[in-house]
């Protein structure tokens, strides 16, 4: 549609550009969201895939390459061999099969719903239309993968790399309150600890038994105490089973442990003091597995696109644009820890992220596809 663009657009001229493609955008998320596509479902994944394959090649005038995953396809768009921004995003959702059907895509006035439209369905359609509209869209590629709300298991190893090859990464996870970007991330992980003691009757001899309930209890504040909220790590226990029977002492516990950390450098303690476990009661065990999944995305890797995105935002009359700290992961956190300069919360305006209430501004999609576009100018032409 507008891949032919090989001349040089001011903002203005960007901006109306993009203004007019808000009732195209705006169709196309209607049917993106309601091409369902739950993490792990292969079939709807390859739906999904296949769909943006079209969006693509219609909107950006050339298709991309579905790379094929045991998680399901990726989605991967270059505008050329010489590629200098990689725009990252992914099409898989929390959202169960069947909530489609259910909760498909609605429009009430300026605010869109439906499962996946916040994170992130609209971000992608935004970044599409906002690359097709300048020159520069020959110096940039889009990696949308397929495994994001799983760990990106999959992923990562081709978003490490295709971040090294090009050196910027700006990412589409949604925007933080108001539209703010995200410029810094916890690391994120969880660690499982299994408890195995020996069952006895609870009340005929309690006494030959191993109570892996007790040595739970007793795990938990030992647990809990390796969290350093002065510096932003927290270490929160989370899921917690064991038993088998009301008249049985528990052989056996589990306990998932949720932790997440600012500082670099937290990511080794931690895994370091989750070994360290050991049981309290004698004959028990303890066994830990998991770890941290993401590295933190530190300040210091966001700081530099951060201003550029300052500097676009009032090219292109999108106003006061603020940058804030997160808690949760995302595959910036990855891409960041490679050492790439990363920029993430690019993606809708809205809020209810994996929740029904979940929306986006339809308004804004057109103003959020130009902050894309201008990011891409101005790092293409740095």
């Amino acid at each position: 549609m507008t891949l032919g663009v090989s001349d040089h657009r001011t903002a203005a001229q960007v901006r109306a550009h993009l203004d007019a493609q808000g009732d195209a955008m705006i169709a196309d998320l209607e049917k993106f969201v309601n091409v369902e596509s739950p993490s792990l479902e292969r079939e709807c994944l390859d739906r999904s895939a296949h769909f943006l394959a079209d969006l693509m090649t219609r909107v950006l005038g050339s298709p991309p390459t579905l790379i094929e995953s045991d998680r399901g396809p990726h989605v991967h768009w270059k505008g050329s061999a010489d590629t200098k921004v990689l725009i990252v995003g992914h099409h898989d959702t929390v959202f169960p099969l069947g909530t489609v059907a259910r909760r498909p895509f609605t429009r009430e006035g300026n605010t869109g719903r439906g499962p996946g439209i916040f994170d992130m369905k609209a971000g992608i359609v935004q970044a599409i239309y906002g690359v097709a509209a300048v020159k520069e869209w020959y110096h940039t590629e889009i990696l949308i993968t397929a495994d994001e709300e799983v760990g990106s298991h999959a992923s990562r190893a081709l978003l490490e790399e295709r971040a090294l090859a090009t050196g910027a990464v700006l990412v589409l996870e949604p925007s933080a309150d108001g539209g703010a970007l995200k410029i810094a991330r916890k690391g994120t992980g969880t660690f499982n600890v299994t408890i195995t003691g020996r069952a006895s009757h609870a009340g005929l001899e309690p006494e030959k038994g191993i109570n892996a309930l007790v040595e739970l209890a007793a795990q938990v504040p030992r647990i809990a105490a390796i969290a350093r909220p002065e510096v932003g790590t927290t270490v929160t226990p989370t899921v917690a089973k064991a038993g088998t029977a009301d008249n049985v002492v528990p052989d056996l516990a589990t306990i998932a442990v949720d932790v997440r950390c600012v500082i670099p450098e937290e990511k080794d303690r931690l895994e370091a003091e989750m070994s360290r476990l050991t049981a309290t009661l004698a004959g028990a065990r303890v066994e830990v597995s998991g770890g941290m999944n993401r590295p933190p995305m530190h300040e210091s890797m966001t700081k530099e696109l951060f201003a550029i995105a300052e500097k676009v935002a009032g090219e292109y009359g999108i106003g006061d644009l603020r940058g804030v700290a997160v808690g949760g992961g995302s595959d910036g956190n990855l891409t960041a820890a490679v050492g790439v300069r990363t920029l993430d919360g690019l993606g809708a305006v809205g809020a209810g992220a994996h929740a029904e209430t979940e929306h986006v501004r339809l308004d804004l999609m057109p103003e959020r596809a130009a902050l894309v576009a201008g990011l891409v100018q101005a790092i293409v032409n740095g």
